[in-house]
């Protein structure tokens, strides 16, 4: 460097000629005028240096490479599995590193992997945000299981929103849009999505979609506007998607130990309310995300008068065991609907069956394949009829474990009493009185049947009677009140005295 600042100084300064310079430095010529032409002295490779462990195997590295263009993304080379098949295949005796090094440079030579452009956004507040689905690992009910995250984030204030499910079915997608918006508030005049299942059913070319009917009725429902991203273009939501990765990392680590998704979606508002006081780096001014919530908040669309009536309806028929299947899984009706068609109506936790304007059962909605969720009451008049199948009966063994020992205990009675068959079915009498009673009125009647020593269906419904009666218990009255009433005692007839009379008579 020092010699560049000589040939410069002595030629601009000093006025001095190329030949003299050359003759007082010892310089090439060539030397000197790239020096006058400002090209600082450094190494410049002329060619490129051999790669004694990588030039062997390039030309085989590079027709995989090449190949991966015709591939899907997600089954491509990475760098590590060309290393893995150098090794497994040809013998390759060099380190990760150097075809990792090699792999990078080939793409970059090709504008491949490198980073995209963005285009710097300046969000309108309560004009748009972003939802998408994510996945995480929680521990449930004593067990290991994956849920789904549904996420909706505010691109003005970054307010998130995140609820769980167990699958990404259409209600679920539904009912996770209906609970963000009485979160917020209100509704994003324009939400933007990937090319979901449950919204979208197939895209066209020029950036159109044909949409779902049920979701057409839902957005047209809440009054807000859809835009789909560029398929493979996650980017075009950047928020949501590092939403994703944020909650995971911030709500979820460690996997959280609940009972159930209300649990775990309980945990969740709690964090994402709890996450309001953060402020969002990269913004202009110090507001956290719900002081700049505020400033939107009042400009949201309003939300409808009437929720979205969020089910899917199925016509399904009545099998011969009293039930539809849904879902791969069966849901028990009342036995007079064997082998007539019905509509399940399938909701977010629920399915109900309808006859027509009927509610046939409604039961909690089963997540696994190969279930059934059945009510025993739906069986108890064929049990009935057929009391040897008791014992065996689906319907008992699965409610036989959660009823109370009483039971047991007044089933073994009346069996001794009235033998197998007349016990059972007078037994199956008391069970059928939950139809028209409390589970609490029905064992407490029970229970006081057994203490009494008079086990039996005619004493189980008189106590549930007696209990629910509208008789007042009085006290007595004060024994001044009525002078020569009140004040006269009675007293209790003592029963052994007529066995006096027994004996008088013989």
């Amino acid at each position: 460097m020092d010699q560049y600042e000589l040939i410069r100084t002595a030629h601009r300064v000093y006025k001095k000629s190329i030949r003299r310079i050359r003759r007082e430095t010892g310089h090439h010529r060539k030397t000197i005028r790239k020096a006058l032409k400002g090209l600082e002295p450094k190494y410049r490779r002329q060619k490129r240096p051999r790669q004694p462990v990588m030039d062997p195997v390039a030309p085989i590295v590079e027709k995989w490479l090449k190949e991966d263009e015709n591939r899907p993304r997600r089954q491509r080379h990475t760098a590590h599995r060309v290393y893995a098949r150098l090794v497994e295949e040809h013998d390759f005796g060099g380190a990760e590193s150097t075809v990792r090094r090699w792999v990078r440079e080939w793409r970059a030579a090709r504008g491949l992997g490198s980073a995209q452009a963005a285009v710097p956004l300046d969000p309108e507040a309560a004009r748009e945000a972003e939802a998408d689905w994510g996945t995480a690992w929680v521990e449930m009910a004593g067990k290991r299981r994956r849920a789904k995250l549904f996420l909706m984030r505010s691109r003005y204030s970054g307010k998130p929103f995140v609820r769980a499910y167990p699958w990404e079915r259409q209600e679920m997608f539904f009912d996770a849009h209906m609970r963000a918006f009485d979160f917020y508030g209100g509704v994003f005049p324009v939400l933007v999505y990937d090319n979901l299942t449950p919204a979208v059913r197939r895209i066209l070319r020029g950036g159109k979609r044909i949409e779902q009917e049920r979701f057409i009725s839902f957005r047209s429902h809440y009054t807000f506007e859809p835009r789909f991203c560029t398929p493979g273009r996650g980017e075009e939501k950047g928020g949501v998607e590092g939403l994703v990765g944020f909650a995971r990392r911030n709500f979820l680590v460690p996997p959280p130990r609940v009972a159930d998704f209300e649990e775990l979606n309980r945990l969740l508002l709690e964090r994402c309310l709890a996450d309001g006081s953060r402020r969002l780096g990269g913004r202009e001014d110090r507001r956290t995300i719900d002081e700049r919530f505020e400033a939107e908040k009042a400009r949201l669309l309003p939300l409808p008068d009437h929720p979205f009536d969020n089910f899917k309806a199925l016509k399904v028929k009545v099998d011969a065991y009293q039930t539809v299947r849904v879902d791969r899984n069966r849901y028990s009706v009342p036995r007079a609907w064997v082998g007539r068609w019905v509509w399940a109506h399938v909701g977010c936790w629920k399915v109900s069956v309808y006859a027509a304007d009927r509610r046939l059962a409604e039961h909690d909605r089963l997540f696994s394949a190969g279930q059934w969720q059945i009510d025993p009451l739906h069986y108890l008049d064929l049990i009935a009829e057929r009391p040897g199948s008791f014992d065996s009966a689906r319907p008992i063994r699965q409610w036989r474990g959660r009823w109370p020992d009483t039971y047991e205990v007044l089933l073994r009675r009346l069996r001794r009493r009235r033998g197998k068959s007349r016990g059972t079915r007078e037994f199956v009498r008391i069970l059928q009185l939950h139809e028209s009673h409390t589970k609490d009125a029905v064992e407490e009647a029970v229970e006081k049947s057994l203490e009494h020593q008079c086990p039996g269906y005619e004493t189980v419904r008189h106590l549930i009677r007696l209990a629910q009666s509208s008789t007042m218990q009085t006290e007595p009255l004060p024994a001044g009140l009525i002078p020569g009433v009140t004040d006269r005692k009675v007293s209790h007839t003592q029963v052994s005295l007529f066995d006096g009379l027994l004996g008088s008579a013989s």
